[in-house]
């Protein structure tokens, strides 16, 4: 087999790869969009319980992350070292999901540890499959390039994902549970469950670990020095800062949507069709992504599209909310920006394994991709918390008409507090990020002269 037969993968096979994210995105994004409204509207938590929730319990679940990386890069399987967690973990993470969606009948206080419980069990399940899942992409090819195409596949994938959860949820819900929502979001999941292990399973099958076998350590070192590498890894500390913003940003954003419709709006069916509308338009930006960084670099494209995007929901908090034509143009405009920006990230995250492979001869794939979830996960955390703090803080309670206080906390949530994120992302990466395509195309060529 020739290198650049060994470096290309099928379209079949990147399709395969795309499924794993499509399923992921049924629970990441639920949890995002979704979550929060179903524990204060149905659940019966308050906003400041289920805020401070989501913190502490992600928290917990970001430190666990760099365990699985090193837990993943020393398996070791006839089928690889990252492909068989999406076959080991499929039917768990289906059970968990539901188990956190699922209303007990319980006092108040057994029902807050029952939550504490289920979603700390749904987030352990999702890193066992989520983080050698992301590893896989840094091994299915060793060429930067192909890379960003299969990270294009991916973020497609998860465009699937997430088009489903905006557009089905709410109606499924309805539909599932007549006139019982607590029904309906157990019952959904359900299905999600369904669909999701099919869609893991199938990306099992489908991919191939090509340079794992040539590349990826056996070491015996520990944790701490593992850590102690990656701190040296300046493109990796940077990715990770900018991750933390950017998460941030998404999880107030995509929580706080519902409240804005239902709240300021006064419609909230219309945040579907919002979603649906905004998911489209990223879909524009995801298809763009492979030739924009290859004309842009990837370090321009990411700073670029976060301030744009920053922008773009700064003006959305001057606009109206009865302009609801201009909310919706505004948010698909932002959108289009955004959509280059996780399989551009995703990317730069492999290409940072090839630079602490280049810089110190350990190639750490599941530890940095770990411990960039780590990031995301400690971003979400933060995000999480905010939105329940600013909603408790403000007066929001459910299921009334909310003071103006309250909405104007929903506002910020929705425009200004993720515009910020997003702008102070922007800068840390174009600022900080030093791996450029000079130096990049450097790095394949020496690494690749080392394997032979």
């Amino acid at each position: 087999m020739t290198q650049g037969s060994r470096d290309v993968t099928s379209r079949k096979e990147k399709v395969g790869y795309a499924l794993g994210d499509a399923a992921c995105n049924l629970y990441w994004k639920s949890a995002e969009l979704f979550l929060l409204f179903f524990y204060t509207e149905v659940f019966g938590l308050s906003a400041a319980q289920a805020g401070t929730m989501f913190g502490v319990t992600r928290i917990f679940d970001a430190i666990s992350d760099p365990v699985m990386g090193l837990i993943a890069d020393r398996t070791l399987t006839a089928d690889g070292r990252f492909r068989p967690y999406l076959r080991w973990f499929a039917l768990p993470m289906a059970v968990a999901g539901v188990l956190t969606f699922t209303t007990p009948d319980l006092a108040p206080g057994a029902k807050l540890v029952y939550a504490y419980v289920t979603y700390t069990l749904m987030l352990i399940v999702y890193t066992a499959i989520n983080i050698p899942y992301s590893a896989l992409m840094g091994v299915m090819s060793p060429n930067p390039e192909e890379r960003t195409r299969i990270s294009s596949y991916r973020f497609a994938g998860a465009f699937v994902g997430t088009l489903a959860v905006q557009l089905s949820t709410l109606e499924l819900v309805t539909i599932l549970g007549q006139d019982d929502a607590a029904a309906g979001w157990q019952r959904t999941m359900v299905l999600f469950g369904v669909v999701a292990v099919a869609m893991f399973w199938a990306c099992f099958r489908s991919t191939r670990e090509r340079v794992a076998v040539l590349l990826l350590s056996t070491s015996s070192r520990g944790l701490r020095p593992a850590l102690r590498a990656l701190r040296r890894n300046r493109p990796w500390l940077v990715l990770m800062v900018a991750s933390v913003l950017i998460l941030a940003a998404f999880w107030m954003r995509g929580a706080a949507t519902i409240y804005y419709f239902e709240y300021l709006v006064g419609d909230a069916s219309l945040a579907a069709s919002f979603l649906v509308v905004g998911s489209l338009a990223s879909a524009g930006g995801i298809a763009a992504t492979s030739p924009l960084a290859r004309r842009l670099g990837k370090r321009n494209l990411l700073a670029g599209s976060l301030l744009g995007v920053a922008l773009t929901y700064l003006a959305m908090l001057w606009v109206p909310p009865g302009a609801v034509m201009l909310v919706f143009v505004l948010n698909a405009l932002a959108n289009l920006l955004l959509g280059p920006t996780p399989p551009i990230l995703w990317s730069m995250f492999a290409d940072t394994v090839d630079y602490g492979e280049w810089v110190d001869g350990e190639r750490r794939a599941g530890l940095v991709f770990s411990a960039s979830m780590f990031a995301i996960k400690l971003g979400g955390a933060l995000g999480g918390l905010a939105t329940g703090w600013v909603l408790a803080f403000t007066g929001y309670a459910a299921g009334i008409s909310q003071s103006a206080d309250a909405k104007l906390g929903i506002l910020l949530l929705f425009t200004a507090l993720p515009a910020g994120a997003f702008a102070a992302a922007a800068f840390v990466t174009r600022r900080g990020y030093p791996l450029q395509t000079t130096l990049l195309e450097q790095i394949e060529r020496e690494l690749e002269q080392r394997r032979r």
